[in-house]
């Protein structure tokens, strides 16, 4: 099993989650993020005062899914998260050790 996290900007999030459900992914988990990467920030004005925006709100997906679902939603995400500039987000792939489902106490891939 693997573990997928994407950082995406958070206006896509609708095209991705219907992208991915689309290719059968049932479950994902969604949190609001802040974050820096070669977008760095930017300024803006509030009140007549200029000031720096350092971090910059996204969205980040977590995803566990079975080794042979990784590269379908790895396409998925990319193909709906793309806008072409700079800052639309990064995708982390890593392997899962256990899972377990705490109603049932299923492991593994059932449990997902």
């Amino acid at each position: 099993m693997k573990k997928i996290e994407a950082i995406i900007k958070p206006f896509k999030l609708d095209d991705v989650r219907e992208a991915l459900s689309d290719i059968g992914v049932t479950g994902l988990t969604v949190s609001e993020v802040k974050g820096f990467g070669r977008q760095k920030g930017h300024t803006e004005l509030y009140r007549g005062a200029e000031y720096v925006v350092d971090f910059l709100p996204k969205i980040k997906l977590e995803i566990v899914l079975a080794e042979e679902q990784v590269e379908g939603c790895i396409e998925a995400i990319t193909k709906a998260a793309h806008t072409g500039r700079i800052g639309d987000g990064k995708i982390f792939v890593t392997p899962i050790e256990q899972v377990i489902r705490i109603r049932t106490g299923e492991e593994g891939e059932a449990a997902v």
